[in-house]
């Protein structure tokens, strides 16, 4: 029996009903940590404590190979999650887009702080400036310049435009983050926004418990930003798992950019603030002792799969889980189960204060 799977069965046998309730679903784009069990020229595999076994594969050793170099058996090591159950049953990693997903989510969180960097320059077009910023490409349009074009309203000559971007190449020029998409690789910042009113402040005209009215100005896969109806400069985030009681895999199953809504303020903290639907939603599971009851029938439609089982659909925002200890394995409870499909189980377990069913299939 290899390592890998010995660590797998350990991993499974571990795992007891609290934990599966509490364990922290994965989804493709997420960074998980772990630690190196087998290290070879084609593959790399990785503990993954109870999500399983990740694996890097030789593409992608290639490309991080200054990463690789230095790695050890027993080592921690961080991945993204490019495919949650390849072919061979394992979570398929990769290291070079970890470093670079870190990157882009501390340029997002410096963007919400709106934190004042300095970055020198390393190029110029006609459009603005180009710099590098923790490894990524950023882009300062001329629009947002201040350094040499003070007191200048309007510049048509495309000539003195280049000469003035030219000389400001090689310097070191106080920014602010205004625009960040890892998705088209869009890096934008303003030396002008860096001058503006800081976010701090505006913050102070709001408290926690204040319901807001805004509208979706961008959607993300960790959650949906809402600018301010009555001051469109301040915007706030409602993360993943504020947008409702039931588990989201994607904010756009259940919101749209430029839809209208209304949040409650739960946490203002470094000038960011954060928002909730849920909290304005009434708790579903505060009336499941109504509904279900243990060794209850009942119907449920599957939402997802994951490493310790399925989610599934019950009534509205409650969701139960079926273990995959109770199918043997990911393979056949994928075979007996399709996402989408309703199927009748039966109540194991029911917990509201874990918010937690545990089903099995009848």
């Amino acid at each position: 029996m290899t390592i890998v799977q010995k660590q797998d069965e350990q991993n499974v046998a571990s795992l007891t009903k609290s934990e599966i309730g509490s364990l922290k679903v994965l989804r493709i784009g997420d960074l998980v940590e772990g630690t190196i069990l087998e290290k070879g020229s084609r593959m790399i595999t990785i503990d993954l404590g109870p999500h399983g076994t990740g694996v890097v594969y030789r593409g992608e050793i290639q490309n991080a190979r200054d990463v690789v170099r230095n790695l050890n058996i027993g080592d921690a090591i961080n991945g993204k999650v490019m495919d949650m159950d390849n072919d061979e049953g394992f979570i398929e990693l990769s290291l070079s887009q970890a470093d670079k997903q870190k990157s882009w989510e501390l340029v997002q969180d410096l963007k919400e702080q709106e934190e004042i960097l300095k970055v020198k320059t390393t190029a110029c077009n006609k459009g603005g400036l180009v710099a590098d910023l923790f490894g990524l490409s950023a882009f300062l349009p001329v629009s947002q310049i201040v350094n040499g074009f003070e007191g200048k309203d309007e510049i048509n000559n495309k000539d003195e435009i280049t000469r003035i971007l030219e000389g400001l190449v090689g310097q070191e020029i106080p920014v602010r983050i205004i625009d960040v998409n890892p998705r088209t690789n869009k890096l934008i910042v303003s030396e002008k926004a860096a001058k503006e009113v800081s976010m701090k402040e505006l913050v102070q005209n709001y408290t926690v418990g204040q319901e807001i009215d805004g509208v979706v100005s961008g959607i993300a896969d960790f959650g949906v930003f809402v600018r301010f109806t009555d001051n469109p400069a301040v915007e706030g985030l409602i993360h993943i798992s504020e947008l409702g009681y039931k588990i989201v895999e994607n904010p756009k199953e259940l919101v749209h950019v430029d839809d209208a809504v209304r949040a409650k303020i739960v946490e203002i903290k470094e000038g960011r603030i954060s928002l909730s639907l849920k909290a304005l939603k009434t708790d579903p599971w505060t009336r499941v002792h109504s509904i279900y009851k243990e060794k209850q029938d009942v119907r449920g439609r599957v939402h997802s799969f994951h490493p310790f089982g399925a989610i599934i659909d019950l009534d509205g925002e409650i969701q139960g889980q079926v273990h995959v200890a109770s199918f043997g394995s990911v393979e056949e409870m994928k075979k007996k189960l399709q996402q989408g499909e309703q199927y009748e189980f039966v109540i194991e377990t029911l917990n509201p204060e874990e918010r937690k069913i545990l089903l099995k299939l009848k």
